[in-house]
């Protein structure tokens, strides 16, 4: 019985750390475990401009504990009105990794996001042509479409007219969570990637439903059935180089959850390797956690791998913290409804 394993240090290749002082209380909590991240661009207002990243990656920076190895990687969100000259500037210069893709009004201040897709078509073939990423929120908006179908219809009607009308477009598919958009992430082709959540491979909407509304696991895009969840871990598991770890936790003041309209997203930085492992290990396939969380992120986004690692060591279920907080800021920690044995001791 494996008790111990060891791992190339680990990134997350979607994280929301939001700004001031949410941001002084979570920033620690995502550079105790891991090296890098691609950050989330949806402020209010949201980091638009190569400018605006470089000082959001400032005050990430600020945030950190002294002598914590993270690397905050940039991201721009893509409006109708981004410019495709400073958004190649920034790229060239380093200060942006990635280009954020919201439909308007599909997640959490997305309301500057994308309605026109033709609007944005110039933009698009820029970042084919510098070769820079476009992260993608895979869902449609329209009311008439269900909710729990947003993301495959996005494939059919947006994501794949996209790809198919710029060649060379990179493009991954953040927080997959059907088994239509894993199917389509592993059969892309080497321009496409995808992410996949800790709380999409730990649960399905009977989780979030059943025996009363369960706030801390609202999230968009929202869990699925269980056919869904099952497709994912298959995914995850799977060693496919296209498929990697971006957590998506975001943090919201637990009365914001807890309110009668919630806000949706998990706060699972604190934990999310010990749920990682648990998964890992419920599927027989350990093997493969190093390639989802450390090895395959970089080569999908052509940088070198970690040179730390971490460990973690199964034992008795560890302590979960019910929430972190720093003064006035009050984040429930997400709850993953079983135990967890695995935790990071080096």
């Amino acid at each position: 019985m494996t008790t111990s394993i060891t791992l190339i240090r680990p990134d997350d290749w979607h994280l929301h750390l939001r700004d001031g002082a949410m941001l002084q209380a979570v920033a620690p909590e995502s550079a105790r475990h891991f090296s890098r991240a691609i950050i989330m661009p949806n402020l209010v207002p949201p980091v638009v401009t190569g400018a605006e990243a470089t000082a959001y990656r400032d005050r990430i920076r600020a945030a950190l504990p002294e002598g914590a190895e993270f690397t905050p990687l940039m991201t721009l969100y893509l409006t109708e009105d981004t410019d495709a000259d400073d958004l190649a500037a920034a790229h060239r210069d380093g200060i942006i990794t990635a280009v954020k893709l919201y439909p308007a009004g599909a997640t959490t201040n997305s309301a500057s996001g994308v309605r026109d897709f033709d609007k944005v078509r110039p933009v698009l073939e820029r970042m084919a042509e510098i070769g820079c990423p476009l992260c993608v929120h895979g869902e449609v908006t329209d009311p008439e479409i269900d909710i729990f179908d947003r993301e495959a219809v996005f494939i059919d009607r947006i994501l794949d007219p996209i790809r198919r009308a710029t060649p060379g477009l990179r493009v991954v598919m953040e927080h997959i969570t059907t088994k239509q958009g894993a199917d389509y992430a592993q059969s892309g082709g080497p321009d496409l990637g995808a992410t996949i959540t800790v709380q999409h491979l730990m649960l399905d909407r009977n989780d979030m439903l059943v025996g009363g509304m369960r706030p801390h696991y609202y999230c968009l895009p929202i869990l699925k059935r269980r056919e869904h969840r099952e497709a994912l871990r298959a995914a995850a598991t799977s060693g496919n180089a296209q498929i990697f770890l971006g957590t998506d936790s975001a943090p919201h003041p637990t009365h914001a959850k807890e309110s009668e309209c919630c806000s949706a997203g998990c706060f699972t930085a604190p934990i999310a390797m010990s749920c990682l492992a648990e998964v890992f290990e419920e599927e027989g396939a350990l093997d493969k956690l190093e390639g989802f969380a450390s090895r395959n992120g970089p080569a999908f986004y052509r940088l070198p791998e970690n040179t730390g690692t971490i460990t973690l060591t199964k034992g008795d279920p560890i302590t979960i913290p019910a929430a972190v907080t720093l003064g006035e800021v009050n984040v429930t920690v997400f709850d993953p409804g079983q135990p967890l044995h695995w935790s990071v001791t080096a």
